[in-house]
């Protein structure tokens, strides 16, 4: 059976990683980034056949999921008719030295996927990625149902969505924690327990339970 195709907006540490473990794992990748297809060829030449180099607007159109892992500043240059109906996993966390303020952000009336789904309104945004350094993903993974496996977590609003994001996350050698909506993702945004460290499921259940808001710590 023939694998989706993944496309990624962002090709950077965490969206490179992610290629990686894509390719990896048998499924054809579409990357992107800010500054045109001629500037990946040494990622696609590494990836090999498997993988090609698009604009943005081709990587979301040839793709049935995409990730999007781009300074979370740039959000709103997201294609959006390109992904109506589709999964979009959003990678981004929120560091206002790099992105400015954003006062929605900063009175914690919504979560940085928030943002993108109100952005990407007929698109189905999955949570995942954002909490573990780029350079793990490549090396943590193992096969289901080893012992202290690490978990990631994942949060949205699509049933169906999750579902897929969490098969994606299995085959790439992780274990899933369903936050709940997206919503919820804020329990995984820097500075929580969970944000950067190794945790197995159970731990990490108990990381999202410890989480505070920024204004209660």
């Amino acid at each position: 059976m023939t694998k989706p195709t993944i496309g990624f907006i962002g090709a950077g540490h965490i969206g490179s990683q992610v290629a990686r473990l894509a390719i990896s794992c048998g499924y054809p990748v579409v990357i992107s980034n800010s500054r045109g297809p001629e500037t990946l060829a040494g990622l696609v030449g590494e990836l090999g056949p498997g993988a090609r180099a698009a604009t943005a607007g081709d990587a979301a159109k040839g793709s049935e999921i995409i990730v999007v892992s781009i300074p979370l500043k740039n959000y709103r240059d997201v294609p959006v008719e390109e992904l109506a109906g589709k999964i979009v996993i959003d990678t981004s966390n929120y560091y206002p030295q790099r992105d400015g303020q954003i006062p929605e952000l900063d009175n914690e009336s919504t979560t940085t996927a928030e943002l993108l789904q109100a952005h990407l309104p007929a698109s189905k945004v999955v949570k995942a990625f954002n909490h573990i350094y780029a350079a793990q993903l490549t090396t943590d993974g193992k096969p289901a149902g080893s012992k202290s496996r690490r978990a990631l977590v994942i949060a949205g609003d699509d049933a169906a969505a999750k579902a897929v994001v969490k098969n994606l996350l299995d085959e790439f050698g992780f274990d899933a924690v369903d936050a709940g909506p997206l919503k919820e993702g804020w329990r995984i945004q820097r500075d929580t327990p969970g944000y950067g460290p190794r945790r197995t499921a159970e731990e990490l259940r108990k990381d999202l339970a410890a989480a505070r808001r920024y204004a209660d710590q």
